[in-house]
C-alpha cells in the first residue's frame, strides 16, 4: 500500500505548487485559464496517443471492461437524478455525471494498478472505457450546451471529430488497431508535450483551490457529497456486483475492476469544466474531498477482498 500512499502524495504536493503560486502571485485567474487551455487543446490529445498505443486489444475490451461500464451506468443515472432534483442547467449535469463516474485512472490508477494489483495492464479497461467512450460523450453533451441549439444526430457524430482529446484518443486507438508505431522522431516530441498535460491539471487545480472559494462554501454540500457518495461507494459496488455475480469475475481481475471504481475524480473532470466555464467548483469540490476520502476506500476494498 506504500505506493497507494506515494501516488496521493505525489498528486497533493503538485496541487500544493500550484496553490503557493497562487497565493504568491506568480499565478492569476487568467494563467489558471492558460494552463487549463493548454492541457485540453495540446498536452492532453498527445498523452492519449502516447498511452493508448502501448495497449493491446486483449487487455482493453474484456470483461472488466463491459463489468466498469455497468458501475458507470448506475452513477449516471444517479447523478443525473440528482442534478433533475436540484434543477441544474444541462451543463451542470453533465459535468456532475463525469464528476461522479469518472476516475482518476492516469495520476493514481496506474501506480495503483502496476503496485497494489500487480500489473498495470490491469487499468487499461477502465481507462480506455473513459476516454474512447465516455469522454466523447461529455465532450459533445458540453458542446450542445454551450451552443446553445438541440442536439442532432448530425452533432452526435460529427463533434467528436472537432474535439482535440477525442482525436487524440481515436488517433492512439488507431495505432492499436492497425499495429503501427509512430517514427521514433514524431514519438519523441509527442511524448514531451504529452508529459505537461498532468502537471497542468494539478496546478491549475491547486490555482483554482487558492483563488476561488473553500471546497464546500461554493456549492450546495447535496451536491458535493451526493456526487463524492456516488462516486466512492456506489460505483465500486455497483461494479463487484456486476463484475462478480454477471460477468463471472474473480480473484486479481474483480479486485482490479473494484478498486479502480473506487479512485477520486479525475482532475481532467476540473480542466473540462474550465473549458466550458460550467460546473468549476462543484468539480473542484468534488476531486478534493473524493481524493482525499479514496485513501481509506481503497485500502478497505484491497483488504476486503484479498
Amino acid at each position: 500500500m506504500q505506493s497507494v500512499f506515494e501516488g496521493f502524495a505525489t498528486v497533493g504536493l503538485v496541487i500544493g505548487l500550484g496553490i503557493l503560486l497562487a497565493h504568491l502571485g506568480v499565478i492569476d485567474v487568467d494563467g489558471q485559464r492558460v494552463l487549463s487551455t493548454l492541457s485540453f487543446l495540446v498536452a492532453t490529445p498527445a498523452l492519449l496517443i502516447v498511452t493508448i498505443q502501448g495497449s493491446e486489444l486483449g487487455a482493453i475490451f474484456s470483461r472488466g471492461m463491459l463489468a466498469s461500464a455497468i458501475g458507470v451506468i448506475v452513477v449516471v443515472a444517479g447523478s443525473v437524478g440528482l442534478s433533475i432534483w436540484r434543477r441544474e442547467t444541462f451543463g451542470e449535469s453533465v459535468v456532475g455525471a463525469m464528476a461522479a463516474s469518472y476516475g482518476n485512472t492516469g495520476n493514481l490508477g496506474l501506480p495503483i494498478a502496476a503496485y497494489v494489483l500487480g500489473s498495470a495492464v490491469l487499468v487499461a479497461p477502465t481507462m480506455l472505457l473513459q476516454l474512447l467512450f465516455m469522454q466523447p460523450v461529455v465532450l459533445t453533451c458540453l458542446d450542445a450546451a454551450m451552443s446553445g441549439r438541440r442536439l442532432r444526430v448530425v452533432d452526435v457524430v460529427t463533434r467528436p471529430f472537432k474535439n482535440p482529446i477525442t482525436l487524440g484518443a481515436f488517433a492512439g486507438m488507431f495505432l492499436v488497431i492497425s499495429d503501427l508505431t509512430l517514427p521514433q522522431w514524431i514519438y519523441d516530441p509527442v511524448e514531451l508535450v504529452g508529459n505537461l498535460a498532468v502537471p497542468c491539471m494539478l496546478l491549475a487545480y491547486g490555482v483554482a483551490l487558492r483563488l476561488g472559494p473553500l471546497p464546500g462554501r461554493g456549492v450546495s454540500p447535496v451536491v458535493m457529497w451526493g456526487r463524492i457518495v456516488l462516486k466512492l461507494v456506489v460505483e465500486p459496488v455497483a461494479t463487484y456486483l456486476a463484475g462478480r455475480y454477471v460477468f463471472g469475475l474473480d480473484g486479481v481481475t474483480l479486485l482490479a475492476v473494484t478498486v479502480i471504481a473506487a479512485l477520486p475524480t479525475a482532475q481532467n473532470t476540473f480542466v473540462i469544466a474550465s473549458r466550458y466555464r460550467t460546473g468549476q467548483v462543484m468539480a473542484r469540490d468534488v476531486i478534493f474531498v473524493s481524493t482525499l476520502l479514496s485513501v481509506p476506500v481503497i485500502a478497505a476494498v484491497a483488504y476486503l477482498l484479498t
